[in-house]
């Protein structure tokens, strides 16, 4: 799976939880578009521009004032809101939504969303969801003895991919 699909995936699980997000994207620092879910009155380019301008504005306030890196900027308009969101050093996930959204619960989606696209814009190698989580660990040994339960077998590392293609493309 190219780069760009594993961003499209991301953003497609950040829309699938957030049904008040009218529109998503993941943008570069230099506003270039990399991923989109976008309705037709929304110019991607456009989008990614303002973005980037954002974000040029906030960190430079955050850096200005001494509040330390740039973790997200907040716009509140009078039908809705934009959200930017680091993901990373070379990405950004911007959500633009209703006035009506549930903002706390946006942000901590983003959050997660964030997080997935910052692994995928590092080179994380992708993992299956069945091994994103590992069961909690029995006490101690007389438990798995107990119940006639072998412990689980180590899995094989996983191999590192190194992607060749842009994730624009």
């Amino acid at each position: 799976m190219t780069k760009a699909e594993r961003l499209a995936q991301a953003l497609d699980r950040f829309l699938d939880v957030s049904p008040e997000v009218e529109a998503a994207a993941v943008v570069s620092g230099d506003g270039l578009p990399m991923a989109s879910a976008l309705p037709p009155q929304v110019q991607e380019d456009r989008l990614a521009a303002m973005s980037a301008a954002l974000l040029t504005l906030g960190d430079r306030a955050a850096d200005g004032l001494g509040k330390g890196e740039l973790s997200q900027v907040f716009v509140e308009g009078a039908t809705g809101y934009v959200i930017l969101m680091a993901a990373g050093s070379d990405a950004v996930l911007v959500s633009v939504t209703s006035k009506e959204a549930k903002v706390g619960l946006i942000l901590f989606e983003m959050r997660k969303a964030a997080s997935e696209v910052r692994s995928v814009m590092e080179g994380a190698p992708e993992m299956p969801p069945q091994m994103t989580e590992m069961p909690p660990a029995p006490d101690n040994a007389t438990d798995l003895q107990q119940h006639n339960v072998r412990p689980p077998e180590p899995t094989p590392a996983a191999e590192v991919v190194h992607p060749t293609v842009s994730a624009w493309e």
